[in-house]
């Protein structure tokens, strides 16, 4: 095992138990490191992570830059290793960290996709209730629209967390952080549906017992399948947009604060850390103001 090799596992024993990250962010850290390190190992074999150089990592950024690997990826990657020496330094095996003044490039701030409430409608009203999966599908995606949930929160979502009787969810966010969620009445209705009608008569995989979603071989739904689902779905109806289930939340983000929601009520039912994360979906209502004004007003 390379010196690297073994400062790689640490810092995935770190992101899992001191930052509580998910599988899939920490795989995502060690496969932006592990680019890092077979830069390293190829060009400086003789300088072990402790004694890495900001001139080190420079020479690797200009590398992703002449590979024409996006901004955003080249963002990304810095920043897995921005938090790899931050690690160092937290476990006091470096003095100083190397990766400091490392500068990603500027990147312009994404707006996310967004669907109309009617384009919603769409979607939901053209799942065939016939097929034996109909109902399932129905309720998965009214609970994305009504309730905002990311993927791994809706694959994850167990049968104890769902307080129909008040109207709420208690879902597990990044981190394994807890909140409540409200959801609508069409949602309650189509997974009540789904668990008494459907659900129950299934034959359901040991380990598996308490998700709310189900395959047909009675396994919870993967984040693969929910993409294929949608997919299909949008297929159905014609609609030539590139729809994922991330599109039904920042839909529903949106359309709560164009109805006039408070910020901060939204903030707490995505479940982000940071209200700059949510003030992301004011950019609707921003349009809509610099349109009117573009209209209307004498001196445009």
């Amino acid at each position: 095992m390379s010196t690297w090799t073994s400062y790689l596992k640490q810092f995935q024993h770190y992101l899992k138990l001191e930052r509580s990250l998910s599988k899939n962010s920490i795989l995502a850290y060690q496969q932006d490191m592990e680019k890092l390190i077979r830069y390293m190992e190829n060009n400086f074999p003789l300088v072990n992570p402790l004694h890495v150089q900001l001139e080190h990592l420079r020479y690797f950024v200009n590398g992703l830059a002449d590979l024409e690997i996006s901004e955003y990826t080249q963002a990304r990657i810095i920043s897995g290793i921005k938090a790899f020496y931050k690690f160092l330094m937290y476990e006091d095996l470096i003095h100083e960290d190397p990766a400091q003044l490392l500068e990603a490039p500027k990147l312009g701030r994404k707006l996310p996709d967004t669907l109309s409430y009617h384009e919603i409608s769409q979607i939901l009203d053209g799942i065939e209730l016939g097929l034996p999966e109909g109902h399932r599908n129905r309720a998965m995606l009214e609970i994305l629209y009504c309730s905002g949930l990311r993927v791994s929160e809706l694959t994850d979502l167990k049968i104890g967390n769902v307080y129909a009787d008040i109207g709420f969810l208690r879902v597990i966010g990044k981190g394994n952080k807890e909140r409540l969620v409200p959801v609508g009445r069409d949602a309650l209705k189509y997974l009540k549906i789904y668990l008494e009608q459907f659900r129950v008569h299934q034959s359901i995989a040991k380990g598996h017992e308490e998700f709310v979603f189900l395959n047909r071989r009675g396994k919870k739904l993967t984040r693969v399948m929910i993409f294929l689902i949608i997919k299909k779905q949008v297929e159905a109806i014609g609609l030539k947009k590139n729809v994922s289930p991330h599109t039904f939340r920042h839909s529903f983000a949106t359309h709560l604060i164009e109805g006039g929601a408070d910020l901060r009520a939204v903030q707490e039912m995505l479940g982000h850390e940071s209200i700059t994360t949510t003030e992301i979906y004011t950019h609707l209502d921003r349009d809509y103001l610099r349109q009117v004004l573009n209209e209307f007003h004498p001196k445009k």
